[in-house]
C-alpha cells in the first residue's frame, strides 16, 4: 500500500538518492526531478500528495515553483516542504509566506524529514495516515480490500475499487475524465476518457443498491467528485 505520492525537486544527486530510498521504503510512490520548470509540468499533469522542493534548483528557484504551485488550481492545497541551506528567520518567514506548509534546513536527518512529511499529511490529509479510509456512511479497509457502506458489504471490481479509494483520498475534489484516467489507470493503457462514465456508473449502482443517497456527484462541463450535495 502507498503512503501516497511525493514528488521530489532536489538537484543534489546524493541528497536525491538518499531520500529516494528512505522514502521509497516507507511507502511513498516518489517521482523526482532537479529542474523547477519540470517540476511545475509534473505537479500539473498529475498533482502529487506532497512536494519536498528545494530552494536552489536548476532554472526556475524552488521559491518560484512554490509560488506558481500555489497559484495554479490543480495545485493549489498541495502540501509544500522546503528545504534549504538558508537558516536564517527572514528566508524562513519568507518560505512559508510564499505558501510552504514546512521549512526544513540543510544538513537534516532523513528520518527526520520522513516525519515532518507523515505529520503534514496527517494534518492535511487524514485519509493517507492510516489503512481505513471513511466519508459519510462509507468505510473503505485498503488492507483487506474491501468496502461497507452503512454497515453493510460493498461488491466492487478492481477499478471500481481503485476509483473511490481515489475520491475517498480527496473528498469533494472534483476530478475530470482525464484526470481520473491518470490517477487511476496504468499509464500504459490505452483507453479512452469516456471508459470512466462506465465505470462511474458501475460504482455508482454497487454503492446505492441498498437505497443509499448517491455520493458520487456529476459536475457539468468538469467532471465528478465524492459529494453528498446533489448533481449539478
Amino acid at each position: 500500500m502507498s503512503n501516497g505520492r511525493l514528488l521530489l525537486v532536489e538537484d543534489d544527486r546524493a541528497l536525491a538518492e538518499l531520500l529516494l530510498f528512505h522514502f521509497g521504503k516507507e511507502g511513498f510512490a516518489v517521482e523526482h526531478t532537479t529542474d523547477g520548470e519540470e517540476a511545475l509540468l509534473l505537479a500539473e499533469e498529475r498533482p502529487p500528495d506532497i512536494v519536498i522542493l528545494d530552494w536552489m534548483i536548476e532554472g526556475v528557484s524552488g521559491i518560484e515553483v512554490c509560488r506558481r504551485l500555489r497559484r495554479r488550481e490543480a495545485t493549489a492545497n498541495v502540501p509544500i516542504i522546503m528545504l534549504t541551506a538558508r537558516g536564517e528567520e527572514a528566508d524562513r518567514i519568507r518560505g512559508l509566506e510564499t505558501g510552504a506548509d514546512d521549512y526544513v534546513t540543510k544538513p537534516f536527518s532523513p528520518r527526520e524529514l520522513v516525519a515532518r512529511v507523515a505529520a503534514v499529511l496527517r494534518r492535511v490529509r487524514p485519509a493517507l495516515a492510516g489503512g481505513q479510509l471513511r466519508f459519510a456512511d462509507l468505510e473503505m479497509d485498503l488492507a483487506a480490500h474491501k468496502v461497507r457502506r452503512a454497515g453493510r458489504a460493498v461488491a466492487l471490481g478492481p477499478t471500481e475499487f481503485r476509483l473511490l479509494r481515489h475520491f475517498m483520498e480527496h473528498p469533494g475534489r472534483v476530478f475530470s475524465r482525464e484526470r481520473l484516467l491518470d490517477a487511476v489507470w496504468p499509464h500504459d493503457a490505452e483507453i479512452e476518457a469516456r471508459t470512466v462514465d462506465v465505470h462511474i456508473r458501475r460504482l455508482r449502482k454497487a454503492l446505492n443498491e441498498s437505497g443509499g443517497k448517491d455520493v458520487i456527484r456529476t459536475v457539468r462541463s468538469a467532471g465528478y467528485s465524492l459529494d453528498e450535495a446533489e448533481e449539478d
